[in-house]
């Protein structure tokens, strides 16, 4: 099940608010965990015990950890304790997402054909995996007490708005609101607008360029223009697809009382690779930081030490993607670009005013080349299709017509990727203030209720209509 689906809009999340906000507040954490192993369980109902002995496994290991720090055992040791749990996920996310990829490379290697396990990825398990790690670490560096209440738990891990593609939401950060929340029509009125904005992003804006990504992958009349058009397209795809759902998880979170982190901050704005992954996915960003980075010595160690450290980490921010070889290269193409920022780069680049946004982006857009590419020799072919090589026409009648049919939505898109409409909203909102006029609030309060009413509305049709809906994070 998708948030953009009309089952989960028009029947399933009905349900699950009416459901929540009738029973007794110490019952809501279990119609959280209910509705969330329904959802679950509606794409893969066998991969709903796996979760479910994750957390198992999960809560009890925060329990015994917590406890052999108490009592100081000899043999099971805090250390041990944790460093065999991160040892079981880490088994079970190897297993389930790489057994396939490494048995395809060692019988390319050697010759060997073993036959692929062709093992299904369970929906969410790089998620919840790093959840429930992030979780016994700071139990363990006595961040947060271990939750002994089973359900509480298992509805954090579980909770459906954030199960499937994050944000990633460390306990720390909602353990407090586990046990103690309310919510306020504010937030309810907050989290609603921030769902639909998210919807439309997804439906209006990133299925359409999605669907002419994959017109460009069927074409037989490509061209340079073409190659072109089709990498800004992924680009803005690849962005409104994701910052959509993580709008729509945050906005489900308010509604049910949270306020879970912030994912994007408009990262095509960027002045700097550097900068740009302070914006982009930063809920992992910010995981991988904390709990590899930092542990490995950060910076603060020898310089060698260092560029170990950030290849370390993008190495496995990259195959953390997926199990082949161009997410590997695109996570080592960031840390090669990264080191060479920190050590010559950043400097001349914040003095300048624009060049710094079009280094940006150009160096992006390669990156998500190299990432949807399917195989690192098609990735090699597409980046030296965008210079010219390959004999290729400058533009083609295909390439004209497809740039007429969705330039208006690369044009949305473009506007949408910047904060100019968050910048027009303040502009007006500071203008009503001035006024303190009532009427004038009541004219905006309806103005903005048409927009979102508009917006349901239009999305609805398109899914309706049958259109394009996938969800690229799916994959990871």
């Amino acid at each position: 099940m998708v948030f953009s689906g009309i089952p989960f809009l028009y029947y399933f999340l009905p349900c699950v608010l009416l459901a929540y906000f009738v029973v007794p507040k110490s019952f809501k954490n279990f119609v959280l965990l209910i509705a969330s192993l329904i959802f679950y369980a509606w794409g893969e109902p066998v991969y709903v015990f796996l979760m479910l002995f994750s957390i198992l496994f999960g809560y009890l290991t925060g329990i015994l950890l917590e406890k052999s720090m108490e009592n100081d055992w000899r043999i099971l040791t805090p250390g041990r304790t944790l460093a065999g749990s991160v040892f079981v996920f880490a088994g079970l996310f190897i297993y389930f997402k790489y057994t396939d990829f490494l048995i395809g490379n060692i019988n390319g290697l050697v010759g060997s054909q073993i036959p692929l396990l062709k093992i299904a990825l369970p929906i969410g398990i790089s998620f919840y995996t790093f959840q429930i790690i992030s979780y016994l670490v700071d139990v363990y560096r006595k961040d947060v007490p271990a939750q002994k209440n089973f359900i509480s738990l298992a509805a954090y891990v579980s909770m459906f708005p954030q199960l499937i593609a994050g944000p990633i939401v460390r306990y720390k950060d909602v353990s407090l609101q586990l046990n103690k929340r309310h919510t306020t029509w504010e937030m309810a009125e907050a989290g609603i607008t921030r769902f639909i904005i998210g919807l439309s992003k997804k439906i209006l804006i990133a299925n359409e360029l999605g669907e002419l990504c994959n017109l460009f992958r069927d074409s037989q009349d490509k061209s340079v223009l073409f190659y072109w058009l089709y990498a800004i397209a992924f680009m803005l795809h690849i962005y409104f697809d994701f910052s959509g759902y993580s709008d729509m998880a945050i906005g489900l979170g308010k509604i049910f009382g949270f306020t879970f982190p912030e994912n994007f901050n408009y990262p095509y704005i960027a002045g700097s690779i550097t900068d740009f992954w302070r914006r982009w996915h930063m809920t992992l960003g910010s995981w991988f930081r904390d709990y590899v980075y930092i542990p490995l010595g950060g910076n603060r160690v020898s310089k060698i030490k260092w560029y170990r450290n950030i290849f370390v980490v993008w190495m496995f921010t990259g195959i953390w993607h997926g199990a082949a070889w161009n997410f590997l290269f695109w996570g080592l193409y960031f840390a090669v670009l990264l080191i060479l920022e920190k050590r010559w780069l950043l400097q001349p680049l914040g003095k300048s005013k624009w060049f710094k946004h079009v280094y940006l982006l150009f160096f992006v857009l390669i990156s998500f080349v190299i990432f949807n590419a399917p195989d690192m020799k098609t990735a090699f072919e597409d980046i030296g299709r965008l210079f010219g090589t390959g004999e290729l026409p400058l533009t083609s009648t295909e390439t004209m017509y497809y740039l007429k049919s969705y330039g208006v939505t690369i044009f949305a898109g473009i506007i949408g990727c910047m904060p100019v409409i968050p910048w027009i909203a303040d502009r007006i909102m500071n203008w009503t203030q001035k006024k303190q006029s009532a009427g004038v609030n009541v004219a905006i309060y309806f103005v903005k209720t048409a927009v979102l009413i508009t917006l349901v509305v239009l999305s609805t049709a398109y899914l309706v209509d049958g259109s394009f809906n996938p969800f690229l994070y799916f994959r990871f």
